[in-house]
């Protein structure tokens, strides 16, 4: 699963999501409502329908039948979405290879727990380093480089 900005005229409006496995494409949020019951981050209003028919649906796909499990982002929009979070536990414990993004700032329980365990390398991401961690990490996990 990974998230992208959804522009409007230059602005940014919303994020998407997608299942890159089947190509199924989504509204994680966006600027205008979607129902009363939307929570909010920010000026965004989160589609809990499409993190669940979409997000959920991958990653949980993603530990039933992939080699390595990706996940971008886990951050504040997919949080709120309680069926978000135990589908990552879920990837979690699954003992395959998850990469994810995590924003660096986000205090949820879950990120806390995901900083503080053992078994999970974190490495910051910036300017200096963004460009070759795509191949860093595919060695890493994969064993081979790239």
């Amino acid at each position: 699963m990974i998230s992208s900005e959804i522009r409007n005229r230059g602005a940014r409006v919303g994020f998407q999501l997608e299942d890159i496995s089947l190509h199924k494409i989504g509204t994680l949020a966006h600027s205008q409502k979607f129902d009363d019951s939307s929570p909010t981050v920010g000026k965004y209003f989160v589609n809990l329908r499409d993190i669940s028919r979409i997000g959920v649906a991958a990653i949980r796909d993603a530990v039933n039948s992939a080699d390595v499990i990706i996940i971008d982002e886990i951050g504040p929009m997919e949080l709120k979405s309680e069926e978000f979070i135990s589908a990552v536990e879920f990837a979690l414990a699954s003992q395959k290879s998850l990469i994810g993004s995590i924003h660096q700032s986000c205090t949820h329980t879950l990120i806390r727990s995901i900083k503080s365990t053992t078994t999970c390398a974190l490495v910051e991401v910036n300017l200096r380093n963004r460009d070759r961690l795509p191949s860093e990490i595919v060695t890493k996990v994969l064993g081979q480089a790239v």
